[in-house]
């Protein structure tokens, strides 16, 4: 028997499986601990379920999936939106060299990916859909990439990345604390004093709560810089004129990039997938808009478009995940994500920590690190979070630094170096 849904029912399907996500993910402790995306939850259990139909031979499930690509180009819009790089300034130098060892990171995740795919016998495409596509982006950059891997020619590549992108968020939310307490204890590094910081604390907590709630990598990155209370986020982030306003910018946003996306594919031959030149339209967008006040955008209101557009556009690839495809991959892939895995730790134990500066927090940022480097930004939260919760004392300049650098200010170099070695392996 075969179902077939169509752009309406497909469209219900994915908000209903979104809910089930964000229901089932503050109700299991486990879903909570690892910081796992609604988005995930919900549509991933729906693969299984095609799956498990599929294999009986009870039914065959089709989805009309075309509002996939236009909620994803909204979401990279909002990622370019929120990438004022007067932000760099406010972190000084410490940004500086943390956003370094993360563009280092996403080099070289890439060049691992690669260079394992050929020594496993897979094609180097794979390599890089296990490498910063998934790990560094997350599951929105694995969501992203894998269908244009996939129009390139390399079957398989979108399983391939959401489950290298699931296993980073397990992997860098079991590591990150523990390699940070690790150093603390191994470098007898002195924590500062605690006195009057439980409010601080608590802060932290639900900074990384309001983060997970979104579902992502780069969702809630306003609201970790400022941190609204839910009651002035319903004023302002929530307000229809400012709503309006910033869906008519990134309407237009999205416009711009799409069509510069495609004029450059047909220039150079070089294949820039819409969602990049977006993004890099609102990046120019936004920075200049800072400096000449052309229109003002509410953060709240982009953060909330965000939020959405991640959850209904990742939602939507995985409910179409066609797991099946991993079964023949499944032993490389294990062991391309080991070696990536032992490459972080040992780049966070020597390098990082040490450029830091081998101190609390320096230790607090490494947890982050590989929170996000493994993962996404919500874990590298929660993993700081859960960090300083131990010794009691938060890092402020950790928990001011890795949200930018991990959220947005990274994708400035890993997003092309992505394409480049996309198009450079294809």
């Amino acid at each position: 028997m075969e179902i077939q849904l169509n752009l309406v029912q497909s469209a219900a399907l994915a908000l209903l499986l979104l809910s089930l996500g964000e229901w089932a993910r503050r109700r299991v402790g486990f879903l909570q601990k690892y910081c796992i995306p609604a988005p995930v939850i919900g549509g991933f259990l729906f693969a299984l379920l095609v799956l498990l139909l599929r294999q009986t031979g009870t039914a065959q499930i089709s989805l009309d999936t075309s509002l996939q690509s236009p909620a994803m180009i909204a979401f990279f819009t909002t990622i370019g939106l929120a990438g004022s790089l007067s932000s760099i300034k406010k972190g000084g130098r410490l940004l500086l060299v943390y956003l370094v060892v993360c563009w280092s990171l996403a080099i070289m995740q890439n060049l691992i990916g690669i260079g394992m795919a050929n020594v496993v016998g897979v094609s180097p495409m794979l390599g890089v859909m296990a490498g910063a596509v998934s790990l560094e982006g997350g599951h929105g950059a694995a969501a992203a990439f894998g269908p244009t891997a996939e129009a390139m020619g390399v079957e398989g590549a979108t399983a391939v990345a959401i489950a290298s992108a699931t296993f980073g968020l397990v992997a860098g939310s079991l590591m990150g604390g523990m390699t940070a307490s690790f150093l603390v204890a191994r470098h007898n590094v002195e924590i500062p004093e605690k006195a009057g910081l439980r409010e601080k604390l608590a802060f932290a907590g639900a900074v990384a709560r309001n983060m997970t709630s979104g579902g992502g990598s780069g969702s809630g990155v306003a609201a970790a810089a400022a941190a609204p209370s839910d009651e002035t986020r319903g004023k302002s982030g929530s307000n229809y004129a400012n709503l309006l306003t910033a869906a008519l910018v990134i309407g237009i946003v999205m416009v711009i990039g799409m069509t510069l996306g495609g004029w450059l594919s047909e220039l150079t031959g070089f294949s820039l997938p819409a969602y990049v030149g977006a993004m890099i339209i609102a990046l120019v967008f936004r920075n200049l808009n800072d400096k000449l006040g052309w229109i003002k955008i509410d953060d709240d209101a982009v953060d909330l478009i965000s939020q959405f557009s991640l959850g209904f556009f990742l939602t939507m690839a995985m409910m179409s995940l066609k797991i099946w495809e991993l079964a023949s991959l499944a032993g490389p892939l294990v062991l391309i994500l080991l070696v990536q895995l032992l490459f972080i730790l040992a780049f966070a134990v020597f390098v990082v920590f040490r450029v830091l500066g081998k101190n609390y927090d320096a230790a607090t940022m490494v947890a982050g690190f590989i929170g996000h480097g493994l993962g996404a930004t919500p874990n590298a939260l929660a993993n700081m979070d859960a960090f300083n919760s131990r010794f009691g004392v938060r890092s402020e300049r950790a928990f001011l630094i890795v949200p930018l650098a991990g959220a947005v200010l990274i994708d400035l170099v890993a997003l092309p170096w992505i394409v480049w070695c996309m198009n450079w392996v294809a």
